[in-house]
């Protein structure tokens, strides 16, 4: 039976967790003010959380809203066990496609998880993706030239998968290393087998994946907030319906990794899939 200072204890950690919420409900309320301010066509306003990490959902939402896409078609490469990643509220919203994850620990949880919708609205590919073999791999996957999504998130190489891409989807989502300021170049040094080392060595500047994406013809339309996720859009296809200002320095959001923990995160909750009735029924 817990002891009256164990049970003060939880109680007042449950109140410093709901005042750090506060805290940063306020904080993404200023950010968004200040991107609104910026330029109205600036995405962070329309950022929330579903199953992503942080607001790529919403900012995923918002940019498909703008380009007239409605059940589409993603390939997201790194989703961990899935139930945090960009592409599970797209599923609950229709669309379907493939997730292709390196780390072989995950597949029973994904195969029990995630079995109603197994081969239906999603297949899942356990491979690491690797730049000399990701054509290939997209190849035998079926993955088509007019794929709407592709999310990038392998924790390094991200970059030299962007460069070796022969497949030109409508939207790219990129993870990129935020401790790095907007105007500076870095990328890290290609190792195929690379796999994250719990440090902040998890790839490149927003600046070098720009130019790598701007090479390919993609335009830069928002980073999310907290300084993880970059989001490019076909060039042929943006026209001027995001913000006028596409370079890094514009768009650039600093690694604001609290509010992920103090906000984003649903404490006591933790996320889960399923079953729902309209997913079972397809």
């Amino acid at each position: 039976m817990p002891s009256r200072l164990d049970s003060l204890l939880t109680r007042l950690t449950a109140q410093m967790q709901r005042n750090n919420a506060y805290q940063a409900r306020a904080e993404i309320a200023q950010i968004h003010a200040a991107a609104a301010a910026a330029d109205p066509k600036r995405l962070e306003p329309h950022g929330f959380k579903v199953y992503s990490q942080n607001d790529e959902d919403g900012l995923i939402e918002e940019i498909c809203r703008r380009l007239g896409i409605g059940q589409g078609r993603f390939v997201e490469m790194g989703v961990e066990n899935g139930l945090e990643c960009n592409s599970l509220y797209l599923i609950h919203k229709g669309w379907r496609g493939i997730w292709i994850e390196g780390n072989q620990a995950h597949k029973p949880f994904i195969e029990q998880k995630f079995a109603s919708i197994l081969n239906r609205r999603l297949t899942v590919a356990m491979t690491w993706v690797k730049a000399e073999t990701v054509n290939d791999l997209l190849a035998r996957l079926g993955v088509a030239d007019d794929l709407d999504l592709l999310s990038i998130d392998i924790d390094g190489n991200d970059i030299y998968v962007l460069e070796a891409l022969t497949l030109r989807p409508k939207i790219l989502c990129i993870e990129y290393n935020a401790k790095f300021p907007a105007n500076i170049d870095k990328r890290v040094t290609y190792e195929p087998n690379r796999t994250w080392s719990g440090t902040d060595y998890v790839g490149s500047s927003l600046k070098a994946i720009a130019a790598a994406a701007q090479a390919k013809g993609y335009r830069l339309v928002a980073t999310n907030i907290t300084g993880g996720n970059a989001f490019f859009v076909r060039d042929d296809l943006a026209g001027d319906l995001f913000p006028d200002d596409a370079s890094p320095e514009a768009l650039y959001n600093p690694a604001r990794y609290w509010l992920y923990y103090d906000h984003y995160r649903q404490i006591g909750h933790p996320a889960d899939f399923g079953p729902y009735v309209d997913l079972e029924a397809d």
